[in-house]
């Protein structure tokens, strides 16, 4: 429990930056769900459309801090990566 005004300054701060991260996470797990969704059902064209969606809001989510840098870039590639494979199915050699 803080004692002094300065540790009750910081833990309100830190409850609100909690509560915002804990947001923006959320909006960006809903982003990365619906893309895969579509990546499952919907045409290469809408899969398209849904990681540009995907990938500005990792994006901003990384800028503001909640998720570090390269955690955005990793999840971005890999979904990148998803909408390739449904590009392109793998062939089978005869």
């Amino acid at each position: 429990m803080a004692n002094h005004k300065s540790a009750e300054k910081r833990n309100r701060q830190a409850q609100a930056s909690r509560l915002r991260n804990r947001a923006n996470k959320s909006v960006m797990k809903n982003a990365v769900r619906n893309f895969r969704e579509v990546v499952a059902a919907g045409t290469v064209e809408e899969s398209v459309e849904a990681l540009r969606k995907a990938t500005s809001v990792i994006a901003t989510t990384a800028r503001k801090g909640t998720i570090p840098k390269k955690t955005a870039s990793r999840k971005v590639s890999r979904l990148a990566k998803m909408l390739k494979a449904k590009e392109a199915p793998v062939e089978v050699a005869a």
